[in-house]
């Protein structure tokens, strides 16, 4: 999906919590993914990510928004993809609050009213509810689809990714913050 030409129509609300942001923590699995797995005859798994969320990523490190993967999954896909990305990764986390709050501390948040969390099924509920800027992925399962106050209009894997970090781009620059190109 391409988001540079998007028509953003967004509350004056929704603007000041997108200007709080230092933080975007990302689910992986129906995020960064369209939720599905390729296994082979030998077992080993493979999944497709959209390549222009690393663009988006990389543009928000620029602006100073620090960004992590927080993920259930233990799978050296995650990894691989974080580590191509240069993103924070957290992966076979049960507790994905707590590690949250862990890594705030890594990367002097405040708050959690700082961070952004863009999530797609129930294990993200905890952190859809403690974050200042819940997001979710069109896509996302009912469960927690209302939990957010921003709903993506890409898919997950689909450059929903790209999609957020274009988006908090957008404000910061509108707001007459550094462009970090």
């Amino acid at each position: 999906m391409n988001t540079a030409g998007m028509d953003y129509q967004l509350s004056s609300e929704l603007t000041e919590r997108i200007l709080a942001i230092r933080l975007v923590a990302f689910d992986f699995d129906g995020v960064f993914t369209d939720n599905t797995v390729f296994v082979d005859q030998h077992g080993v798994e493979s999944i497709r990510c959209w390549r222009g969320d690393g663009i988006g990523t990389a543009r928000l490190e620029r602006l100073g928004v620090a960004t992590v993967v927080i993920s259930s999954e233990t799978n050296p896909v995650v990894e691989a993809r974080c580590r191509k990305l240069g993103i924070a990764w957290v992966q076979g986390c049960l507790d994905k609050s707590s590690a949250l709050e862990t890594h705030l501390d890594m990367v002097g948040c405040r708050s959690l009213d700082e961070v952004a969390f863009v999530g797609n099924d129930i294990n993200d509920a905890c952190c859809l509810r403690c974050v200042g800027l819940p997001i979710v992925v069109c896509d996302a399962h009912p469960d927690v689809a209302a939990l957010g106050v921003y709903t993506t209009r890409a898919a997950g894997g689909h450059g929903a990714v790209r999609e957020v970090c274009d988006l908090i781009r957008y404000v910061w620059i509108e707001d007459g913050r550094p462009d970090g190109a």
